[in-house]
């Protein structure tokens, strides 16, 4: 397995949950730096690999960013430049999964792929996502019944895409808010249904279901016009 270890709790519990399962020394964790990493990411990282017998790489991928950033318009604009470090990991996670022959692991959590955030072709690319059906508030009871450690689990939840940038601050809500209305709309809820049932506005439920409406493009195979007898990402099923 390879694995893109940030030092949070989604790639902690990722990784360690491949450990358990088939022996630390079939797993690779890569940290990959850039001038928004902390220092406390890198060292927890390194702390975590040394106490579950797991190989680290660090690569720095700072080079490579500047580089995309010297030849790309408009890439001052946050989102754009996160876009570009989240797309310059993923081709050193399937680099380095070619050339020893292993798989990629994802870590994204299924509130995140339900709202969209996660970058297309970027961190949403894996072979496996092990974490894609647990939402986040049950990623952390998950990582407490693993012994992922506590400092991890306590952690502000960041992508660590710019200096700064948190998960929350970035979606408006706590995950918690946001749990509870992924849930009311996964069994079907209308709007009004979830805030009532949640006690949350009815503004940030519409929130939510907008942020949902909108990835819808993110979780599914390219759009394939239907001319065949059976069409890819339609009604071929594997």
């Amino acid at each position: 397995m390879v694995i893109g270890l940030s030092g949070g709790i989604d790639s902690m519990t990722v990784s360690k949950i491949c450990a358990d399962a088939l022996g630390p020394e079939k797993v690779l964790n890569i940290f990959m730096p850039s001038h928004a990493s902390s220092d406390e990411d890198r060292r927890d990282a390194e702390d975590f690999c040394h106490r579950m017998g797991m190989e680290l790489l660090v690569v720095d991928i700072e080079p490579v960013v500047r580089t995309f950033h010297s030849i790309l318009p408009s890439s001052d604009r946050k989102e754009l430049a996160g876009n570009i470090m989240a797309r310059c990991r993923m081709i050193v996670l399937f680099h380095h999964a070619k050339v020893r022959g292993r798989v990629v692991m994802g870590t994204s959590n299924k509130s995140e792929l339900l709202i969209g955030y996660f970058t297309k072709f970027g961190d949403g690319g894996s072979d496996f996502c092990p974490l894609g059906d647990l939402y986040k508030t049950e990623v952390r009871q998950l990582a407490e019944l693993i012994k992922v450690p506590r400092n991890i689990i306590d952690k502000v939840p960041s992508a660590g895409l710019w200096e700064g940038q948190t998960d929350e601050g970035e979606m408006g809500m706590s995950y918690d808010d946001l749990d509870q209305i992924l849930y009311g709309i996964e069994r079907s809820l209308t709007s009004e249904e979830i805030a009532a049932e949640t006690g949350l506005s009815m503004n940030k439920v519409e929130r939510v279901w907008a942020m949902h409406r909108c990835s819808v493009h993110k979780r599914k195979t390219p759009l394939i016009p239907k001319l065949g007898i059976r069409t890819l990402g339609l009604d071929w099923r594997e």
